[in-house]
C-alpha cells in the first residue's frame, strides 16, 4: 500500500479514509483549506499521520505565498488532542527563513523519519509483548486505528502485529468497531484483510468480555498525546480497556513515536479532549436514532493513567517517565 500522506506535483495526496472500506482513493489537496477540512473531517487522522500533514500543509503554504505563520496556526488548530499535529507545523516552520524548497525538503523528511520510527517503535513493543506473554500463536485486541493508515506507512500499534504475523506468531487480532467513526470496523480490519492476519470485528463494549473469556493475551493501542509522566491519550474507550485489562491481568501496551511524547504536560489533567459532532451519536446514515434534542456527550479521547500500562514503547524502547 502506498504512503498514507504524500507530496506529489504540488499537492499533498493523502488516502480518503472516510471512503474505506467500501471505496480506495487518493485526494490531493491543494490549498491550506482543503487540509485543514480532511483534517476536521477525519480523510486523514492518527497521530504520526498529522504530524506528516502538519509539515506538509506549512510546506503547501509557502508555497502558495500568504501568511505562512497564520496558515499554519489554523493547521496546527485543526484538531488540538494529538500533539504530532503541531509538532510536525513547527518543525517545518523552521525552515521557512530558507525558502519554500527547504520546508518542502523537512516536510519530506518527516514521511522518511515516520516510517522508520515507527518501524522501530513496533520492533521494540514486540520484544515486549513475546517477554510479557507466554502463550503461543498470540491473540491479540486492538483498539481505533493505529496501522499504516494512522501513520506515514507502516503503523505503530498495529506495526507490532506485523512483526509478530511475520514470524507466525499471531492466532487472531480482536478489533474493536471503535467509536464514533468506527475507525477500528472500517479501517484496522481492512489493514488487517489485505494483510491476511486473522480477525474479529467485536463491540467495544464486548471487549472485558472477551478477557474474562481468556481470549486476549495482550492489548495494543497508538497514542495521540503522551504526558511526562506515561499518562496516555487516545481514542475514547481506551482508558475502560485498561482498567479491564488490569482486573484481568492482561498486559497492555501503548506504541508510538517519539514525537507523541509531549514534555510540557506533566501528566494527562492537562491534555486537551476534543469534542466530536453530536449528530455521530444521534444520527445513522443521516437518519435519527435519538429523541429529538438528546444531549450528547461525544469525547474523541480519554486519558489512561500511566499505572495502568504495562509499557509505553517508542523508536527509543520502553519510555520512561
Amino acid at each position: 500500500m502506498r504512503r498514507t500522506i504524500d507530496w506529489a506535483d504540488g499537492a499533498i495526496v493523502i488516502i480518503d479514509q472516510t471512503a474505506l472500506p467500501g471505496d480506495y482513493h487518493l485526494l490531493a489537496l491543494r490549498t491550506v483549506g482543503e487540509l485543514v477540512d480532511a483534517i476536521q473531517r477525519l480523510a486523514v487522522r492518527g497521530a504520526p499521520a498529522l504530524g506528516g500533514a502538519g509539515a506538509l500543509g506549512v510546506a503547501l503554504a509557502a508555497r502558495l505565498g500568504g501568511d505562512v505563520r497564520a496558515d499554519a496556526e489554523l493547521i496546527a488548530a485543526a484538531r488540538p488532542t494529538a500533539v504530532n499535529l503541531r509538532w510536525g507545523v513547527e518543525r517545518a516552520l523552521t525552515k521557512l527563513g530558507q525558502g519554500a524548497d527547504a520546508v518542502l525538503a523537512e516536510a519530506q523528511a518527516v514521511l522518511t523519519e515516520d516510517e522508520q520510527l515507527n518501524k522501530s517503535a513496533s520492533a521494540h513493543a514486540a520484544g515486549i509483548v513475546l517477554a510479557e506473554c507466554p502463550r503461543r500463536p498470540l491473540r491479540l485486541l486492538s483498539h481505533c486505528n493505529a496501522g499504516r493508515l494512522a501513520t506515514v506507512g507502516w503503523g505503530s500499534a498495529l506495526g507490532v502485529v506485523w512483526h509478530l504475523h511475520e514470524r507466525g506468531l499471531v492466532e487472531e487480532v480482536l478489533v474493536d468497531e471503535t467509536r464514533p467513526l468506527l475507525q477500528g470496523a472500517r479501517l484496522t480490519a481492512w489493514e488487517l484483510a489485505q494483510a491476511g492476519v486473522p480477525y474479529r470485528v467485536q463491540p467495544d463494549g464486548a471487549a472485558a468480555a472477551a478477557m474474562a473469556r481468556g481470549m486476549v493475551d495482550c492489548v495494543l493501542v497508538g497514542a495521540d498525546r503522551i504526558a511526562a509522566n506515561g499518562d496516555v491519550a487516545n481514542k475514547i474507550g481506551t482508558y475502560g480497556l485498561a482498567i479491564a485489562a488490569a482486573h484481568h491481568g492482561v498486559p497492555f501496551v501503548v506504541v508510538a513515536p517519539s514525537s507523541t511524547v509531549d514534555s510540557s504536560l506533566a501528566d494527562g489533567t492537562g491534555v486537551t479532549i476534543e469534542e466530536r459532532d453530536a449528530r455521530e451519536l444521534t444520527e445513522y446514515a443521516g437518519i435519527g436514532i435519538t429523541p429529538p434534542g438528546a444531549e450528547v456527550f461525544n469525547p474523541a479521547f480519554d486519558v489512561t493513567p500511566a499505572a495502568l500500562i504495562t509499557a509505553v514503547v517508542t523508536e527509543n524502547g520502553r519510555y520512561v517517565p
